[in-house]
């Protein structure tokens, strides 16, 4: 999106303002109110990302590696998805709401593109910046006035320059959770990808990126084995949390090791996040012990037979 943004000019006075003040306060209700929108929006639009990358599956990390027809289905999927997220039915258009039929547009990039049906009527607005994390939900009447003269093969325009003061935004550049493997250095990512089995590289991951909540679907992405979750768990001398511990690591489960999370002062994970530790005395390691998590203490040299 672009970085720098026009004040929005819906205020009192302005044509649209009454129509998508509505429309915006009935989005905003049906999302359970502007707490939950602020939630759940990002974290679909994450979903509905991610989804369509499948590292798991594809081994591909990134939005840049998908091909021409995916990015297209992102779009579709977003559509679907805010529907279900809004309980909101089909229409004429994409939607409908209040009686208005509404079209959704959803953009990686910088504007929409806004076909001649949707000429006249409300368009709810949806933006991912993968390079800054950062999310877009608004409203805009598609009148001619506020689109470019110039038009592609399709009869497609996008929003002039103009336009994007036209613009009622319910979130605008509003954090939303960053693809994963943008948040770790390159020279990191290649030492975690190079192991040559499941559990080499899910113990390479969690010794280079420590004291921050994983996901299971990043473990996933890493693990590419069906099996991954035994894994992870101590299976008898065999998982990664095993051979971490040798190393004096701690691999812990937001759903099994929260207490032990809380007690050294960790961030806090999901029931589907992991994450890993160094202790950094004697007495943290002695603690872990206690609670469940036996390490070795020193820490020694990290095993190449893994």
């Amino acid at each position: 999106m672009k970085r720098t943004l026009p004040d929005s000019r819906v205020l009192p006075g302005h044509p649209d303002l009454a129509r998508l003040d509505q429309l915006g306060a009935e989005i905003t209700r049906r999302a359970g109110g502007p707490r939950l929108l602020a939630e759940s929006f990002p974290t679909m639009l994450r979903r509905c990302i991610d989804d369509v990358i499948m590292t798991p599956k594809t081994g591909r990390r990134s939005y840049d590696e998908l091909e021409k027809t995916e990015k297209t289905y992102i779009g579709t999927r977003v559509e679907i998805e805010l529907r279900a997220l809004l309980q909101l039915p089909r229409g004429r258009l994409d939607t409908e709401i209040l009686g208005q039929d509404v079209d959704i547009k959803n953009t990686m990039g910088s504007n929409w593109m806004i076909p001649t049906e949707a000429i006249g009527h409300p368009c709810l607005l949806v933006a991912a910046d993968e390079a800054r994390a950062a999310c877009y939900l608004g409203l805009i009447v598609a009148r001619p006035e506020y689109l470019t003269a110039g038009q592609n093969k399709d009869a497609k325009k996008t929003v002039s320059a103009e336009g994007f003061a036209h613009i009622l935004w319910l979130l605008c550049n509003h954090p939303y959770p960053a693809n994963f493997w943008r948040t770790v250095p390159p020279e990191a990512v290649t030492r975690i990808f190079a192991g040559g089995t499941g559990n080499q590289r899910m113990a390479t991951l969690f010794r280079e990126i420590q004291g921050r909540p994983i996901t299971r679907d990043v473990v996933e992405a890493v693990a590419r084995q069906q099996d991954f979750m035994r894994r992870i768990r101590s299976d008898k001398g065999r998982g990664t949390r095993d051979h971490l511990a040798a190393e004096g690591i701690l691999l812990l489960s937001g759903h099994y090791d929260a207490p032990l999370i809380a007690a050294l002062g960790l961030p806090a994970c999901t029931g589907s996040e992991f994450i890993s530790y160094l202790p950094r005395s004697r007495d943290e390691a002695d603690l872990a012990t206690r609670m469940g998590a036996p390490l070795s203490w020193p820490p020694r040299q990290p095993a190449l037979d893994l």
